[in-house]
């Protein structure tokens, strides 16, 4: 079975157009990220470096793969509900380890950035349950 069965038969042209209008910020969210890493990736890698996390360059240009994908499904609808699903864990990586509780007391707007990553995932895991929408979709990775 798969996720992206959970459709329904018809959709009004609202619902259409808030699917399309919903993949295309999704996609610009990741694009925006990956043209930011690209740009500038040496900031991303110190940015994982001073994480703590080892092997900080390769890690950056896994980062900037796996956003590279997700645009790319996220637009074209291919492998849709699963791109969602693999964004939302991402996204809660991202809170936990860059804007988590150990980083409150230093600057309280990183709870803010933490929270913005929770209203992220659920729009990621809603759109994961209801798939890409009809139009401008490749079926790939779906059964429907």
């Amino acid at each position: 079975m798969s996720l992206e069965t959970a459709q329904s038969p018809a959709q009004t042209p609202w619902q259409t157009a808030a699917i399309l209008i919903g993949r295309l910020i999704f996609a610009a969210v990741f694009l925006m990220a990956v043209t930011f890493k690209f740009i500038d990736m040496g900031a991303t890698v110190g940015y994982i470096a001073a994480a703590g996390f080892p092997f900080p360059l390769f890690l950056a240009w896994c980062a900037a793969l796996l956003e590279v994908v997700l645009v790319l499904c996220f637009l074209t609808g291919a492998f849709f509900s699963w791109a969602a699903l693999v964004a939302g864990v991402y996204v809660l990586f991202l809170a936990f380890a860059f804007h988590g509780p150990s980083h409150w007391a230093g600057n309280q707007a990183e709870f803010g950035f933490f929270v913005d990553h929770f209203t992220f995932l659920a729009g990621l895991l809603f759109a994961a349950v209801h798939g890409p929408g009809r139009v401008l979709t490749l079926k790939l990775g779906s059964a429907s």
